[in-house]
């Protein structure tokens, strides 16, 4: 399995209409995946492609851009730190979409706790989903962005 979104390979299953459609992502936007591990929803990745009409461009990408793809489960580092780094490449006004495992499932992140590291690190929770089969989304926008 690749170790980076550029290394994927595009999917031959057809996608839900719907998938990554609640994401509110548009053609054209700039997004950057940070957390990319085995256990991520390839589909998803995918239809976020086929959204934004580009590959999502790696962590380790330095550029601006318009939202971050956050992969977060609950052994990685400190939340916290976590989206304070996602920041520093995100735009102003820009979204960072924080993708944990779904309740009941390795790696869950409780969503008190991201609502809880979220102002602690400037962000404030906007809105949650199901972003894919096995991944909850919560979208978090700096503190003066609450749009």
């Amino acid at each position: 399995m690749s170790n980076s979104s550029s290394e994927r390979t595009s999917s031959t299953s057809t996608l839900p209409n719907e998938l990554g459609q609640n994401l509110g992502l548009a053609a054209g936007d700039y997004v950057q995946e940070i957390g990319y591990d085995d256990d991520v929803d390839l589909d998803l990745c995918q239809a976020i492609e086929n959204i934004i009409g580009e590959k999502i461009a790696d962590g380790d990408v330095d550029d601006v851009f318009d939202v971050i793809l956050m992969w977060w489960r609950s052994d990685d580092d400190d939340l916290i730190d976590g989206l304070v780094d996602a920041q520093a490449t995100l735009k102003e006004g820009g979204v960072v979409w924080l993708l944990s495992p779904k309740a009941s499932r390795p790696g869950h992140i409780s969503p008190a706790d991201i609502s809880e590291a979220a102002p602690t690190a400037g962000m404030h929770v906007t809105s949650t989903v199901s972003a894919a089969e096995h991944w909850a989304g919560f979208r978090l926008v700096g503190k003066k962005n609450y749009s």
